[in-house]
């Protein structure tokens, strides 16, 4: 009898929902829009009553379909690594800027995620759009994001979870999207706003520090100074600092200021900035392009000392004033002829506006940025423009030494001990050669150089480079006489004609 029961319940509830469907699809069908949004808001608030079940929704889109949903992104990134493992429809999605294949959960695929003893629950979903009057739909669905948890866990997912969830998939997103290497040129004003304040190409320079040729414990210092920047987030908030550090690196061409840069940038996976100054026509598009660039930022200068007239000391002497006036006078107005010729455009970012780029207010809008100067003449630049605080860290990258010359041996010939080395270590304590110059000596030319030739055209290099400087050295020192046997020539002489000049005058008188 209870079997029959429960048969004649089962049968029941069957019936019911079968006529509770039937009557759905005749709304749904039948219906206005706005009939079936208050239903489905009217059940919503019946079930919510009941059901101890919290639901969070995140859109990706908001607002307009303009930009993509910062949120969205993360937790797409976020839960790709759960869906890798556990979900069981997948899709394969490739963005724009990532370097990476990611698979991601289907729609209304359901993962299940732990944290802190809590068990929460994400649905992907697609939200149909408000249809026109005339029944045509010209929006395409919507996907979103739905996160369910118990209430018991409200303020814990409010105040940990959602921070975690955000803070994870930002990471993995920087992980896989693909670095750029960003440059400015010229704007066309009739452009404008169309045409970027940036253009880009992918960044994939091989450049590491395992293959830079410098002292092992230089180099380490750099790695920890670079690391320990990147990690001082809060440091930087409590000491009040925006969160930017300046590297300057100077020294002679070829020494691998360049490399360097690349280095530093696969070292901490951030995309490169190459700021071209003469392409700036003054203070304010400067503050623009700083504006425009993001967070995980190398933005490099490279030979500052050429690129405007910012070497020149800011307080000149009353008489030089007066003599560089007309000078500067007819200097501008070559420009401005030439300007209305050709039609060209001259920068006038001044000296004052580039430090208030590096370290003004302005340098503050956004955070995790290094600013790299390159120079092979120190010396011209302006003081306020590489002092600490600015420039914090100076890296002197001078000619290649033994050890540097060791590096490049194990890259470029597999190996790290030979007996040609001791010579080639005496040959560098003797004279100096840049780094580039080591790298072209050993690099092969052709398949049947084996390890003891290219070792053997460094030697040459090497002794040809001593002869060079000897010579350079004994011309210096001998244009360095010169003059003084001239004078001694010139005072014998006027000792010799001074008689003759006193007597032609006794004569006279």
């Amino acid at each position: 009898m209870a079997a029959i029961t429960m048969a004649e319940m089962w049968t029941t509830v069957g019936s019911t929902m079968a006529s509770f469907m039937f009557v759905w699809t005749i709304i749904r069908q039948y219906c206005p829009y706005e009939v079936r949004q208050h239903l489905e808001k009217s059940m919503h608030r019946l079930m919510s009553f009941f059901n101890p079940y919290i639901h969070v929704s995140i859109d990706e889109f908001m607002g307009t379909r303009l930009n993509r949903s910062e949120a969205y992104a993360a937790v797409e990134a976020y839960l790709s690594t759960n869906s890798e493992k556990n979900a069981k429809r997948l899709k394969l999605e490739m963005e724009k800027d990532s370097k990476k294949i990611v698979l991601t959960m289907d729609e209304y695929q359901k993962l299940t995620d732990e944290f802190q003893g809590a068990e929460i629950s994400w649905v992907l979903h697609t939200k149909s759009p408000k249809p026109m009057r005339n029944g045509n739909n010209s929006q395409p669905e919507t996907r979103y994001y739905n996160l369910t948890f118990h209430k018991r866990y409200r303020e814990m997912i409010a105040e940990s979870y959602l921070e975690h969830v955000m803070k994870k998939g930002k990471e993995i997103r920087v992980k896989n999207r693909q670095r750029k290497l960003y440059t400015n040129g010229a704007r066309d004003k009739y452009a404008w706003p169309r045409q970027p304040m940036w253009s880009d190409v992918p960044f994939e320079h091989p450049a590491r520090f395992e293959s830079v040729a410098m002292e092992a414990e230089k180099k380490q210092e750099i790695i920890e100074d670079l690391l320990t920047f990147s990690q001082s987030k809060d440091f930087y908030a409590r000491i009040g600092r925006a969160w930017k550090r300046g590297y300057l690196l100077y020294g002679p061409p070829g020494t691998g200021k360049s490399t360097m840069i690349a280095a530093m940038a696969n070292l901490l996976n951030y995309d490169v900035y190459d700021l071209e100054l003469t392409a700036v026509e003054n203070n304010t598009e400067l503050k623009k392009l700083l504006i425009e660039i993001t967070g995980k930022s190398i933005i490099v200068i490279e030979d500052i000392d050429c690129s405007l007239d910012l070497t020149g000391h800011r307080k000149k002497k009353k008489t030089e004033k007066e003599t560089e006036d007309k000078n500067e006078e007819e200097e501008e107005k070559k420009q401005t002829d030439l300007k209305n010729r050709e039609g060209e455009r001259f920068s006038k970012v001044t000296l004052s506006g580039l430090l208030n780029f590096i370290d003004g207010l302005w340098s503050a809008c956004g955070g995790e940025r290094i600013i790299v100067f390159t120079t092979n003449h120190v010396e011209k630049l302006d003081p306020a423009l590489i002092r600490r605080g600015r420039m914090d860290k100076h890296i002197e990258l001078s000619y290649c030494s033994f050890e540097g010359f060791k590096v490049l041996a194990k890259n470029y010939l597999l190996v790290e001990a030979h007996p040609l080395f001791d010579m080639i270590q005496q040959l560098m304590g003797e004279t100096e050669i840049t780094p580039a110059d080591v790298a072209e000596a050993l690099m092969r030319k052709s398949p049947r150089e084996d390890v003891e030739k290219s070792l053997s055209k460094l030697i040459q290099a090497l002794e040809e480079a001593k002869k060079e400087a000897a010579a350079k050295k004994a011309e210096e020192e001998s244009r360095g006489k010169a003059p003084a046997k001239d004078d001694s020539l010139l005072q014998d002489k006027k000792e010799t004609e001074e008689p003759q000049s006193l007597d032609d005058g006794a004569v006279l008188l």
